[in-house]
């Protein structure tokens, strides 16, 4: 999902001293209340005996046809779809293999949720949690839908490598759709509530530094999750990538990136990619993403009296990283 690239493996001590953003992150939360409204929508659509009981099921829940199904005009077709593939034995059975590999999902999806809620309100206090549904369709529907207001969870877009049936897409992108991805995934959508740009920059810089502020969104709201959970990276992607910084770095600033306004050439850079070609196969796509996550790191490490509102509010992005003193260095 994000970036990475080696040219020096200079040890994993260092990659462990240095990786994680900010450590002190845990705030006070014992006053603050966060529930989530979760409800499964799966048993009720499997239970449908017949196009019309589909049909009601869909006008129980109007939104669905419109946020999470596409490519179907009208509700009769999306029915007879549905239909199809809720009488169909496999899915039935994968849905049963679903609700196994993800268990609890009070446990799984409920709970770290909540609690990650309970970071966001803290920072920001008029936040109200969405409601949460799950639902299982075989595919018929998106992975995740996120608002302010709602989330729908595709459950078998998450069963991880021991299930039947994996979403069809690139293998790189694989790793994200586990059960542990979810709340980072979700958090990461919601970011884009908080995180203001300047509509005007259009530079490789200002694309940067916003993933940047979006992937620390996400760790002052799960400040104990790895890294490469937040990332979509290995562990030894990670390790490699921070170890090699000083080059990727110097790669950046030495062909002029930075500034660059070509989206053609951007995308090269922050966009979903197997790898970086151009700065080594072994660069994992998206570098400049991670790149922007260390500016808004060492911007937050030298500046500890910037809050994380304040950081979210700052859409200059030249300014975060002049004062950030990042230039491809490690940790001390």
């Amino acid at each position: 999902m994000y970036p990475n690239r080696i040219f020096v493996f200079l040890g994993l001590a260092l990659f462990l001293a240095g990786c994680d953003s900010l450590t002190d992150r845990e705030p006070d939360l014992s006053d603050i209340q966060a529930e989530v409204k979760m409800e499964p929508l799966e048993d009720a659509l499997f239970a449908c005996e017949s196009v019309a009981e589909v049909k009601s099921f869909l006008d129980r829940h109007p939104y669905l046809q419109k946020v999470y199904f596409e490519g179907y005009g009208q509700d009769t077709a999306l029915a007879s779809s549905l239909y199809g593939q809720i009488r169909n034995n496999e899915l039935r059975s994968f849905k049963y293999q679903v609700d196994s590999l993800l268990g609890n999902k009070e446990g799984k999806i409920k709970e770290p949720l909540e609690k990650a809620f309970r970071h966001l309100k803290y920072y920001y206090p008029d936040f109200q949690p969405p409601r949460v549904e799950t639902i299982v369709t075989g595919f018929l529907g998106n992975d995740l839908y996120v608002s302010d207001s709602l989330i729908i969870i595709g459950l078998e877009y998450f069963g991880g490598p021991k299930a039947t049936y994996r979403p069809q897409v690139y293998t790189y992108q694989l790793r994200r759709y586990q059960p542990e991805y979810l709340v980072p995934s979700i958090l990461f959508f919601l970011s884009d509530h908080y995180v203001r740009v300047d509509p005007q920059d259009r530079t490789l810089l200002a694309d940067m530094v916003g993933y940047g502020k979006a992937f620390e969104f996400v760790k002052h709201c799960i400040p104990q999750t790895p890294d490469s959970l937040i990332l979509g990276f290995s562990e030894r992607d990670l390790s490699r990538t921070y170890n090699s910084q000083t080059q990727l770095w110097a790669f950046v600033v030495e062909n002029k990136l930075l500034y660059e306004k070509a989206e053609q050439i951007k995308q090269k850079y922050v966009g979903e990619r197997p790898f970086t070609p151009e700065i080594g196969e072994e660069v994992p796509g998206g570098i400049g993403r991670w790149l922007g996550w260390r500016i808004v790191s060492m911007y937050l490490a030298n500046n500890p009296d910037v809050t994380l509102q304040e950081l979210m509010n700052n859409p200059d992005a030249r300014q975060i990283l002049q004062q950030s003193g990042y230039k491809g260095q490690i940790d001390e």
